[in-house]
């Protein structure tokens, strides 16, 4: 992370930010893991509505680095100082302007919560941090790349045909007879649903 020489009256409104900022409703659904997210117009709009009586704006762009995409997120305030976060980077699933910019707007939502302290996804209890103690990871456990192509891939099948994320996924479960949550499936099951999504988008 890089900031300016002090964060003293940033530190301030941000602090006076998060104690009025409207926490948004979790009303999207990520059909991967059953649960309910803030999409990032609603991030954005809790932002908007409170930051500027503050002095608060941000400012995210993104970098590319070994095939991967990545965002920063800006942190500025009126009297000058501002934090700069370190990159988070993530893979599309696909080499496209399309599957790109899914990532990008998935990054952007987290990086943006994180700094400004939204809580833009349910919390599981701990459960997905400690899986290993309930239940071992195996190497064959679907990797980090495979979860990102499958969901590129079933957010742009989902926008092509207007319809939700959701129903894609839940059409490839009983098109190869699988209904695990993808977070729990194996690499095969996953390269399976991957081939799959992949001959769906045409």
């Amino acid at each position: 992370m890089r900031k300016s020489e002090s964060i003293a009256e940033l530190a301030k409104a941000l602090s006076g930010f998060q104690g009025e900022v409207k926490q948004p409703m979790k009303d999207k659904d990520n059909p991967f893991f059953k649960s309910k997210y803030v999409p990032l117009e609603n991030v954005v709009e809790a932002i908007t509505e409170t930051a500027p009586k503050h002095g608060l704006s941000f400012l995210q762009y993104p970098v590319n680095q070994d095939e991967r995409v990545g965002i920063v997120t800006l942190l500025m305030h009126s009297s000058g100082e501002w934090i700069e976060t370190e990159p988070i980077f993530a893979k599309p699933g696909k080499n496209d302007a399309q599957a790109t910019g899914s990532v990008v707007t998935y990054l952007k939502r987290y990086s943006l919560s994180a700094v400004f302290g939204i809580t833009s996804d349910e919390d599981d209890d701990g459960n997905n941090a400690s899986q290993p103690t309930a239940k071992p990871k195996a190497d064959n456990n679907i990797t980090q790349n495979q979860l990102n192509t499958i969901l590129a891939k079933t957010n742009n099948i989902a926008k092509r045909d207007s319809i939700g994320q959701g129903q894609v996924w839940e059409n490839a479960q009983k098109a190869l007879g699988v209904t695990k949550r993808s977070a729990d499936l194996t690499k095969q099951e996953a390269g399976k649903f991957i081939d799959y999504l992949t001959s769906q988008e045409g």
